[in-house]
């Protein structure tokens, strides 16, 4: 079990362990209720994880470049 300080705010850490095991990141939503003489904490929401890079994001209405395209062939010699 891990054990945290409570900050002059009112915040705690949740523990990197707890986090994955419960898929808390950030914008994560959570709530709070106070159970007999203790509280229990429970994910209500996670975000979609934010992509890696940004390729397949933007859509156009042109027709897709084939891959083996060089640019050099459209200049005439």
């Amino acid at each position: 079990m891990d054990a945290t300080t409570v900050t002059s705010k009112g915040q705690v850490t949740i523990p990197q362990s707890l986090r994955k095991q419960m898929g808390i990141r950030q914008g994560s939503k959570v709530e709070f209720v106070l159970v007999e003489d203790h509280v229990e904490m429970r994910v209500i929401h996670t975000p979609q994880p934010t992509p890696n890079s940004g390729f397949g994001m933007l859509k156009s209405k042109r027709a897709a470049v084939p891959v083996d395209f060089d640019p050099a062939s459209l200049m005439a010699p």
